[in-house]
Formats: C-alpha cells, structure tokens, sequence
C-alpha cells in the first residue's frame, strides 16, 4: 500500500486529484492543511486529515511519517519558507519523491504578448513563486515541478507538455481536471518526469491572454 500525503489538500486541484487516487485500492492519503472544514466527503479507512501549517517544521515532520510520496499544492505569500519546510520535513522522514505546483512564468518562460500579459497580472507573485522553486531545485528530492497555464473549470482532459524551465510555454489555458489528471499520473508512476520542470497548457490555445479573460 502506497502512502501519499497531499499538503493543502483544500486546493480546487487537490480535491480533483483525491478522487481519482480513491479510484486506486493500493493508495492511502494523508491530506495536509490548515482548514479541514473546506474538504468534502472523507473516506475515512483510506484518508487521514491532519490540520496543520506546513511552514511549521515540527507539524509537517510527524505528519509524514511513513509517507512515500508527497504531493504539494501550496500557496501564500510565504510560499518559499514553505518550501523549505516542506524540504527540510521531507529529508527528515527519508522522502525522496515531490510533486510541486507551481506557476507559469517564474522562469521568464513565457515568450510575447501572452509574457507580457501575465507578468504585468501576477507581478511580484512570480518572484516568490519562483524562490520556492529553486529551494525545490536545490534539494536533493526527486521532484517534478509543474507550471500550469491559467486555469480554467472545463470538464475535459486535454493537455500538452514542456518540460524544461528554459522551454518557451506554449498555449494560455489548461484545466484543473488536466493538472489533476497529470498529477495522479506521476503518483501512479512515480518515476515519470523526475528531476523534471513541467509545463501544462492545452494545445491550440496560444494568443495575448487567456480566451476568457
């Protein structure tokens, strides 16, 4: 029996992937966060909720215990003090496998109008986001770090791939069922795309901005 552990396991990503790893009779959770109210329905022989801060190092070292894999679905503006927590908490407990959400753009990445566009939106958001990454980068985990495009709540899998942190981005969207789909992927083969920067869009949805927005 695998034993995941999803920190910020209330994020609108995180209980997409929930249900899909639900689906897996060989994978238990530990799902991470500060608000356990904000989860829907728990199966409580094979989820275990924890409340709890995870830029607090002594919180998140116990609650990995025995964890195989971590998936990380993070926010705030002290994400890259989480980063190290979550680093630190991981190499204490022997963890070697991350999966870490990220952004678009925290490597410049994003070439022409659409670049310009989403740096002038998400500002110093980039900044931080990408000094969590590199505390991510710098460790000695097997991570993969996913950069998806905005998002948006259509019901369909469809995604393509870029990995590389240098690697132009292509396409404006994705949807959170596609990053959820992905994620479940690396979970179920947790040697796919290690070490690896990974950029999520829908093919055939390049322009100046998202068609939404």
């Amino acid at each position: 029996m695998t034993k995941i552990a999803i920190l910020g396991a209330a994020g609108q990503i995180a209980q997409l992937v929930e249900p899909m790893l639900l689906k897996k009779n060989d994978i238990n959770m530990v799902l991470y966060l500060r608000h356990p109210n904000k989860l829907k329905q728990i199966n409580d022989a094979r989820e275990k909720v924890i409340k709890g801060d995870a830029s607090n190092f002594n919180e998140l070292k116990e609650a990995l215990a025995d964890v195989d894999l971590v998936y990380a679905n993070l926010a705030g503006s002290n994400i890259e003090d989480q980063a190290k927590t979550v680093v630190k908490a991981m190499n204490a407990n022997g963890i070697k496998r991350l999966i870490w959400v990220s952004s678009l753009g925290i490597y410049d990445e994003v070439p022409g109008k659409f670049g310009e566009w989403n740096k002038n939106i998400l500002g110093s958001y980039l900044t931080i986001y990408r000094a969590a990454a590199d505390q991510i980068t710098a460790s000695n985990l097997d991570y993969t770090i996913i950069r998806p495009a905005w998002l948006t709540n259509k019901n369909e899998i469809n995604y393509e791939k870029t990995v590389g942190a240098t690697t132009p981005f292509r396409g404006t969207e994705v949807s959170r069922l596609s990053v959820a789909d992905y994620i479940a992927d690396l979970i179920e083969n947790p040697t796919k795309d290690v070490k690896a920067n990974v950029g999520l869009d829908k093919a055939g949805t390049d322009g100046d901005k998202p068609a939404w927005y």
